[in-house]
């Protein structure tokens, strides 16, 4: 079974292909383009309406896995959630999201401030559907700081740590991440299911 991501998210697909040992392929290069509407209200329910949507498309010869994942703030009633990517709009790119909540901690007066990271991993294939949940726990800062990862990155700072996942290198970030402990969790499930076929 062939391992296909359902993202089309350059940020994601490369974090993915960096924690998983098998070879990943991204839906657009076996269907191009594809608007999905992710109308669900957790993470876990978007992360299956993609998973599911690709999967449909693919056929029973595929392993379709979908991450739908986002900060929250307590602060913000869990504001942005499940609507992180597009905090700023629908068709509002990273910084423009970033940039809108930092803004609102401004607005609110606000240096810093707990926040986490959640992501939920689905994955679809003939043999069912799964879905494992991850978390980075931390605070948010009102400044950018770093120009590494992507999304919130640069205003996240992870328990533990001074500095932000914007300024952290890509392996200590994958091995405290939200995505990385979710997929912890998947690759068991994953390699129980290629070896069934």
């Amino acid at each position: 079974m062939k391992l296909v991501l359902a993202t089309g998210n350059k940020g994601k697909l490369r974090e993915f292909r960096q924690m998983c040992e098998d070879e990943v392929t991204a839906f657009s290069e076996l269907l191009g383009t594809l608007d999905i509407v992710e109308d669900g209200i957790t993470f876990a329910q978007n992360a299956l309406i993609k998973a599911r949507t690709i999967y449909e498309k693919l056929g029973d010869d595929f392993l379709v896995i979908s991450d739908d994942s986002g900060i929250s703030l307590p602060v913000l009633d869990g504001a942005p959630g499940i609507y992180s990517a597009r905090y700023a709009g629908e068709e509002a790119s990273d910084k423009e999201n970033l940039y809108k909540l930092i803004e609102v901690l401004r607005e609110k007066g606000l240096k810093s401030t707990p926040a986490y990271y959640t992501a939920a991993i689905a994955i679809v294939s003939r043999y069912g559907e799964y879905v494992v949940h991850g978390w980075m726990h931390g605070d948010v800062i009102d400044a950018p700081r770093g120009d590494k990862g992507f999304g919130y990155d640069p205003i996240f700072i992870p328990k533990g740590f001074d500095k932000t996942l914007g300024e952290l290198d890509a392996d200590v970030k994958a091995e405290i991440s939200h995505r990385s402990k979710a997929l912890a969790l998947a690759k068991p499930i994953i390699r129980m299911l290629k070896n069934k076929s």
